[in-house]
C-alpha cells in the first residue's frame, strides 16, 4: 500500500529518525512517501540524509522528500506528525527565568504553570496554521498526530478551532508503566494496566502483574524498597500514598503541576533529587536542552552510520504513531493511551477537556473506552488544570491578555506562590519578552510595556539548593560552547 506521511518539525533529528524507522518496520509500508519539513535547512538536510540511507540500505521502494515549504510537504498527505517547538531555546529561557523572578520555580515549564501557558500561546497560532494547510491541501480526512507540548492545549486548539481530526500522543504512560514493571520485578509484557486522566496527570487506576491485581500498599512498598526510585521519585511516592494511585509523570514534571511541593525553596529541596534534571532540578530541562542543543551535530555521524544497519536489527519503539497508522491501514488492532476530547469518556471530568485514556485503533479509527471514573482526588487535580488549559487556549486564539492573566492566576503552582499583582506583572513581562512569537498580542504589547515601566511589584531573589543550579541562558550557552 502507498500513502504519504508528512513530518512537521522534522529537524528534531533523533525523534524523527525513530518515528520513521518505526513506520518502516511495518511490512506493508515499504513503499510509502515520507515528506520532511522544517524551517531549519541544515537540520532538515541531516534528517533527509538519514532517512534516505535507511531506505537505500533496506532496498525499500519508499520515497523521501525534504522541503522548507510546509504546504508542499502536506499536499496529499494522509498522516501528519508534528514535533515543533515554537521560539526554540530563546523563548524557552524566558518561560523559566521570568517566572523564577516572581518565585514560580519550574523544573520543565512546557505543559502547565506559567511557562507551559506561554508555550501554548506561542504554539497554538502555529498549530492552527498547520490545520489550515491540512484542510486545504492534505488528503481529505487526514489525521493530525500531535507530539508537541503543551500536549493538551495544542490538541484542544486543533480539535476545537482547527477543524482537523487530531490525536495527541505522548510516551509518559509507557515510561511510567516500565517503572512499575521494574519495581514489581516483572517484564513489561507481563504488566497490564488502565491509565486515565489528562496528559502528564494520568493515573494508573488498575494494575495487574501476571494477571494479579496490585493494590496500593504493595505498590508503595515496591517503590520504597527500590534503591533508585525511592530517592528519585520521592514526590510521586508521596502522591501515591495520599491519592492511592501512581502518576505517569516524572518527579520534576509532577511537582510543578501541583500547588504543594514547589512553593518554598526549603520544601523543594525535600522532594527533588539532583542526580538528573528530570527529578526536579530548578530549570532542569532548560539547562539540559541548552547544554545539549547541538548534540545532533556531534551525533550525526553516528546516526548516519546507524542508518546503514538493516531494519531487522532495530527494535520498533513504543511510540504510538506507527502503531496507530498500522491499525488504521491494515485493521490489526492496537491498544494505547491517546489524547482526545473527553465527551463522556471520563465521567467526572469536563466534556470539553482533552483527556488521556485507553483506546483501541482499527480501520474504523480510534475507539476510546468510555465510562471511566477517576478517584475524587485525581479528578479534582485534573479539573483544576483543565480550567487553566481552557482559559489559556481561548486566550491564545483571541489574543486576550486579561484572560491570559486569569489563566496564570488560576494555575495551581502560580496561585500558591504569587499575589494577583505579581501574576499581572509576570504575564506582562512574559508577553513583552516573547512578542516576536506572539502575533495575536501585538496590540497588547505597548500597554503591557507601559505597565511594566511603572510597576511597583518587587521581584524576588529566589534561593535554595535547587535554585543555585540555575544559570542564565547566556551562561549556559557560554558553558556549552566551551565544552
Amino acid at each position: 500500500m502507498s500513502f504519504k506521511v508528512a513530518v512537521i518539525g522534522a529537524g528534531s533529528v533523533e525523534f524523527t529518525k525513530r518515528l520513521v524507522s518505526d513506520l518502516f518496520k511495518v511490512p506493508e509500508f515499504a513503499d510509502i512517501e515520507i515528506a520532511l519539513t522544517d524551517i531549519n535547512d541544515h537540520n532538515l538536510d541531516m534528517i533527509r540524509q538519514i532517512i534516505e540511507k535507511i531506505v537505500a540500505v533496506n532496498d525499500l521502494p519508499a520515497r523521501v522528500t525534504a522541503t522548507t515549504d510546509r504546504r508542499e510537504a502536506l499536499e496529499s498527505a494522509r498522516y501528519i506528525m508534528s514535533c515543533v517547538r515554537v521560539g526554540g531555546l530563546e523563548a524557552f529561557a524566558t518561560d523559566v527565568e521570568i517566572p523564577l523572578k516572581y518565585g514560580v520555580d519550574q523544573c520543565v515549564g512546557d505543559t502547565l504553570c506559567a511557562g507551559g501557558i506561554m508555550y501554548g500561546q506561542r504554539n497554538i497560532p502555529v498549530i492552527l496554521d498547520f490545520c489550515k494547510d491540512i484542510r486545504e491541501v492534505a488528503e481529505p480526512g487526514a489525521l493530525f498526530l500531535n507530539y508537541a507540548n503543551p500536549m493538551a492545549m495544542n490538541t484542544w486548539a486543533a480539535l476545537t478551532y482547527g477543524g482537523v481530526e487530531t490525536v495527541g500522543l505522548c510516551h509518559g504512560v509507557q515510561h511510567g508503566a516500565a517503572q512499575i514493571a521494574r519495581v514489581l520485578g516483572v517484564e513489561k509484557d507481563e504488566l497490564d494496566y488502565v491509565c486515565s486522566g489528562i496528559n502528564h496527570q494520568t493515573w494508573y487506576l488498575d494494575i495487574r502483574a501476571k494477571g494479579r491485581k496490585i493494590e496500593k500498599e504493595e505498590l508503595i512498598a515496591a517503590f520504597e524498597r527500590h534503591p533508585v526510585y525511592s530517592k528519585q521519585e520521592k514526590l510521586r511516592i508521596d502522591v501515591l500514598k495520599r491519592f492511592g494511585v501512581y502518576s505517569t509523570e516524572s518527579n520534576g514534571h509532577l511537582s510543578e503541576y501541583l500547588p504543594w511541593y514547589r512553593k518554598r525553596p526549603g520544601e523543594i529541596e525535600r522532594w527533588i533529587d539532583m542526580s538528573e534534571w528530570i527529578h526536579g532540578e530548578t530549570g532542569g530541562y532548560l539547562r539540559h536542552c541548552t547544554e545539549m542543543r547541538n548534540w545532533f551535530e556531534t551525533d550525526f555521524p553516528k546516526f548516519l552510520e546507524d542508518a546503514g544497519n538493516p531494519l531487522s536489527e532495530h527494535k520498533r519503539t513504543t511510540e504510538h504513531a506507527s502503531w496507530i497508522i498500522e491499525a488504521r491501514e491494515t485493521g490489526r488492532v492496537y491498544r494505547g493511551h491517546f489524547n482526545v476530547k473527553n465527551g463522556g469518556i471520563i465521567t467526572n471530568l469536563p466534556e470539553d477537556a482533552i483527556i488521556e485514556s485507553p483506546g483501541f485503533v482499527d480501520r474504523f479509527g480510534i475507539n476510546m473506552v468510555e465510562g471511566i471514573t477517576l478517584p475524587l482526588a485525581c479528578a479534582a487535580t485534573c479539573t483544576a488544570s483543565i480550567s487553566v488549559q481552557r482559559m489559556a487556549v481561548e486566550a491564545a486564539v483571541t489574543g486576550d491578555i486579561e484572560l491570559l492573566k486569569l489563566a496564570m492566576l488560576h494555575d495551581p503552582l502560580v496561585g500558591a506562590v504569587c499575589t494577583p499583582e505579581e501574576v499581572w506583572a509576570m504575564a506582562d513581562e512574559m508577553v513583552v519578552a516573547q512578542q516576536e512569537w506572539l502575533p495575536q498580542y501585538a496590540d497588547a504589547v505597548p500597554a503591557a510595556r507601559e505597565r511594566l515601566a511603572s510597576s511597583k511589584v518587587a521581584t524576588r531573589d529566589w534561593q535554595g539548593a535547587a535554585r543555585k543550579q540555575v544559570r542564565t541562558i547566556e551562561e549556559l550557552r557560554r558553558a556549552a560552547g566551551a565544552g
